[in-house]
């Protein structure tokens, strides 16, 4: 399971010196509109140092962690939804995401021109929410008189249209549909195919300075305005610099910003929260691996992500927590512990089983 979060902003917010700085690459990031024209995907490996400790454990020759694709998006202006600026090239674009990251500006630097004029956070996610609800609202427009017809030749459900009334009334209002599930009571199943944006969960990335980085009430302030959202604070053009240096120069530069992990490593993380993912691990000679799932995925559901025949042909499962593990120094004392279980197809995953599945080819 590849999780994959589109990053998206106003021009010259911070994307994709934000990007570089995850993948660490060199995409443009010049001071004017559209330096990113195509979407650039980077793949970043999730931070795990339970992989280090297996590995000691069983001797593994890799570690390969869990990864998080991130797709740069071209920067969105006002109109976009009706093809201002680059316009649908790049809302199209965020429709393959599984999750929007968006990076709001909230750094002074006369240096580095704000589209606007000036520096409003409220005002810029404004703007973005807005375009993307607007080309949602088309979406949901276009698809209506087809399936008005589809229901009334009784190739389509009643269920579906009426979902899609639903759905353009939360748009017409001004409210995203990820927001509006619960209390609308949105059916998702009929309007999945549409792939619509603010369907998606919402991250936002405050790209921020010294003085935010150190102050909890202005990040306070700040995480308020996406409430209940997930919300990140980093100084972008640091997290480049700190991806130059090595493991020990970068913590000691986290130390002197009053930061416990980098800014790139909460992102990654929070995206596994706000997509309700986890992994397990499995571990031995050639490899120690962490495999991503979903939270309250099965046995079997989990041995799928390594080969649908293991879920198909999944008998049981050999299970022990990585704590247990660890305690234990060996899977062979794991086991004389009684810490190793055997669970059956109904067992539901945690974070950080180590695994072993049996199963009939």
């Amino acid at each position: 399971m590849a999780l994959t979060i589109g990053i998206v902003g106003l021009p010259n917010v911070g994307k994709s010196t934000l990007f570089n700085a995850l993948t660490r690459s060199q995409v443009v990031a010049a001071n004017y509109p559209f330096a990113t024209i195509e979407p650039n995907v980077g793949v970043v490996s999730l931070p795990d140092s339970r992989l280090d400790k297996l590995a000691e454990i069983f001797n593994s020759a890799k570690l390969l962690p869990a990864t998080v694709s991130f797709v740069d998006i071209a920067g969105i202006v006002k109109g976009a939804s009706e093809g201002e600026g680059l316009g649908n090239q790049f809302l199209a674009n965020i429709r393959e995401a599984q999750a929007i990251a968006q990076v709001v500006r909230v750094f002074d630097d006369n240096d580095v021109v704000h589209v606007d004029g000036k520096v409003d956070p409220a005002s810029d996610m404004e703007t973005i929410n807005t375009e993307l609800i607007l080309a949602d609202l088309q979406t949901v427009e276009k698809a209506v008189p087809r399936v008005e017809k589809e229901v009334k030749i009784k190739r389509t459900e009643p269920a579906k249209l009426e979902a899609l009334e639903k759905a353009k009334s939360v748009l017409e209002r001004g409210d995203t549909i990820f927001a509006s599930v619960d209390s609308d009571k949105l059916d998702m199943e009929h309007l999945r195919e549409l792939s619509l944006l603010t369907a998606k969960p919402f991250i936002y990335v405050f790209n921020v300075d010294d003085a935010i980085l150190g102050s909890a009430e202005r990040q306070a302030e700040l995480r308020d305005l996406v409430a209940p959202a997930d919300a990140v604070f980093l100084d972008a053009k640091l997290e480049q610099d700190l991806v130059e240096l090595d493991p020990e120069e970068a913590r000691e530069m986290l130390e002197m910003n009053g930061q416990e992990e980098s800014g790139l490593d909460q992102l990654a993380r929070v995206g596994f929260h706000t997509l309700g993912l986890q992994t397990y691990l499995t571990a031995g000679p050639k490899e120690a691996r962490a495999w991503t799932i979903n939270q309250g995925d099965t046995a079997p559901q989990a041995a799928g992500v390594i080969h649908t025949d293991f879920q198909r042909g999944f008998i049981k499962a050999e299970v022990v927590s990585f704590a247990d593990l660890v305690d234990a120094g060996s899977m062979a004392e794991a086991k004389s512990r009684g810490r190793v279980r055997i669970e059956g197809k109904d067992y539901v995953m945690a974070d950080g089983d180590v695994v072993e599945f049996r199963f009939n080819v």
